[in-house]
């Protein structure tokens, strides 16, 4: 199946992409904004405003990985809605701590929250897979990281998971 093919998806997945109104996500998948709370907030660290809390819909049709990727400042919780499991891969800043975590029905937890600054990456384990994701503060671009597109000199150290390469 070729990942970024949209007329070969599961045909589920197609219908959740057009009635979502999903568009193609920089890490991968698809996404749309669900909720952006009215309320700011500022952030201890830095005195940043943003909305308190963002919700999206995020889907992984089967092929696609939402590539290592970190958002500053923010914690962001995954919950599971339909479709196969979610792998849910995570690492600590430095390094280290690695994680790796299934999401679904059937997988033990629905639910699983990656700390702010954390490295994060997913892949579906199945046809598709329709996850939420809700981040707060709210998320923000300027606060989205991607590892490959930072220098070498600015990467964190490779954690120990075994495909990690497979979501850079």
């Amino acid at each position: 199946m070729t990942s970024g093919d949209p007329t070969r998806m599961h045909p589920r997945a197609r219908e959740l992409v057009d009635s979502l109104q999903l568009a193609r996500h920089p890490e991968g998948g698809w996404y749309r904004e669900a909720w952006r709370s009215p309320l700011q907030v500022r952030r201890e660290l830095d005195g940043a405003a943003r909305s308190a809390l963002t919700s999206i819909f995020f889907l992984l049709n089967a092929g696609e990985v939402s590539r290592w990727h970190r958002v500053a400042g923010a914690d962001e919780a995954w919950h599971h809605y339909e479709g196969a499991p979610l792998e849910l891969l995570s690492f600590a800043p430095d390094g280290m701590q690695p994680t790796r975590t299934r999401l679904g029905a059937d997988a033990g937890s629905q639910l699983h929250v990656v700390p702010a600054d954390w490295w994060q990456a997913a892949r579906s384990l199945g046809e598709f897979t329709l996850v939420g994701c809700t981040v707060g503060p709210g998320f923000e671009f300027g606060d989205f990281a991607m590892l490959r597109d930072l220098p070498p000199s600015q990467r964190p150290p490779r954690p120990a998971h075994a495909d990690f390469a497979l979501f850079v």
